[in-house]
This record gives C-alpha cells, structure tokens and sequence, in this order.
C-alpha cells in the first residue's frame, strides 16, 4: 500500500510505501534463496524494519514471520501474500487504537 505525502514540500516522495509494497522495495537488497522457509527468511531479512502505515509505525520481518501461519515459501510472491494479513492486521489494530482516533482530531 502507499499513500501521497502532502503536496507543499517537493523534497520528499512522491509516495510512502507502507506494508507490502514496503517489504517488498526492502527485500530487492535482501538475497534469499527460494524455496525458503520461515527461519531462512528470518535469517536473510528478520532485522528489517518494516512500516506498516502511512504514520510510520513499523515492525520487523522476524516479528510478522512469527505471526504469519505460513512456514515455507516457494517465491516471493508467497512470502509477500502470507504476510499481507499481518500488516493489514497491525494497521487496523493501529489505527483503531485510541491515540490514533485522538490524533485524528488535533489539526495539525
């Protein structure tokens, strides 16, 4: 997923990348070796962090590995649809946290 950053400062992105499009611009400089399994992947690509909104909450890969059912990955691709759920549930739960709805309501 990304979202457009606000328009008035053109020395940032075009786009910030959170979740999936998020890992995957991450793991292009990660080499892992496909199939791979779970504790392969935590080895390769576990310490990077990974932000999963457009606020820049983040979790690493080791963390959503260890929530995501899947242990073996045939490619990519499989790796990237078995963790979309655990960043689509971490952002929910994030953006249905109070703090977030309270923030919501401060303008600036």
């Amino acid at each position: 997923m990304g979202v457009r950053p606000p328009a008035d400062n053109n020395d940032e992105p075009d786009v910030i990348e959170f979740g999936i499009a998020a890992l995957d611009a991450r793991l292009t400089d990660v080499e892992i070796e496909y199939p791979a399994t779970a504790d392969e992947v935590r080895d390769a690509a576990g310490h990077i962090s990974v932000p999963f909104d457009a606020s820049g909450h983040s979790m690493t890969v080791a963390e959503a590995l260890s929530e995501a059912n899947a242990t073996r990955f045939e490619n990519e691709q499989d790796l990237l649809n078995d963790l979309h759920p655990v960043f689509e549930r971490r952002r929910e739960a994030t953006r249905n946290s109070l703090l977030s709805q309270l923030r919501s309501l401060v303008p600036f």
